[in-house]
């Protein structure tokens, strides 16, 4: 038998990131951020500078997709999630900042792994290559932040029982470890 999913809200993410255990499928509602390469350029130098960040990092989630334009019926278009990797010279300076969660697909380098860990954090995983469903489960979605990044700006999405795998949880484990270790055991 299936385990059901866990739902939680990203309001309670920072609080609950403890309890999220890795393998655990969760149903995810609230505001998240998108946020790829550019905009994390752009928002570690705002942090290096001590200027205000486009929304605040202390217990967000933050989304590592680029959205495709919204056709008429729905607010948003194809939403699936890039690779995080990408983004990991950017996260743990995040992490030590507040962020709670990472939403994307794949590994994480063994400094994010750290930092989740250290912070209390969760990585999330989405299933890439079905963001033309994912987009379902997004009720709303605003730019709020570099505008000339297009598809890469950063914008304010409000999830509705978004579907995620726990992938890195905030004690360590990780189903990508776990996962290429098991198949070498066998």
């Amino acid at each position: 038998m299936a385990l059901q999913p866990i739902k939680v809200d990203t309001a309670e993410l920072k609080n609950r990131a403890r309890e999220l255990r890795a393998g655990s499928r969760i149903l995810l509602s609230g505001t998240v951020y998108t946020s790829r390469d550019a905009a994390h350029k752009r928002i570690q130098q705002l942090m290096a500078q001590g200027a205000p960040l486009p929304f605040d990092i202390d217990g967000a989630a933050i989304y590592y997709a680029g959205p495709t334009q919204a056709p008429d019926n729905l607010c948003i278009g194809s939403c699936g999630p890039t690779t995080s990797s990408r983004m990991d010279i950017f996260t743990p300076a995040l992490l030590d900042a507040g962020l709670a969660a990472m939403i994307g697909k794949g590994g994480r380098s063994e400094a994010v792994c750290e930092a989740i860990k250290a912070n209390g954090a969760v990585y999330l995983c989405a299933l890439g290559g079905a963001g033309a469903l994912a987009c379902r489960c997004i009720t709303s979605c605003e730019v709020i932040a570099f505008e000339d990044l297009g598809c890469e700006s950063v914008k304010r999405l409000t999830f509705k029982d978004f579907p995620l795998f726990v992938a890195i949880d905030a004690e360590g484990g990780n189903i990508f470890k776990e996962g290429r270790a098991a198949w070498a055991g066998k």
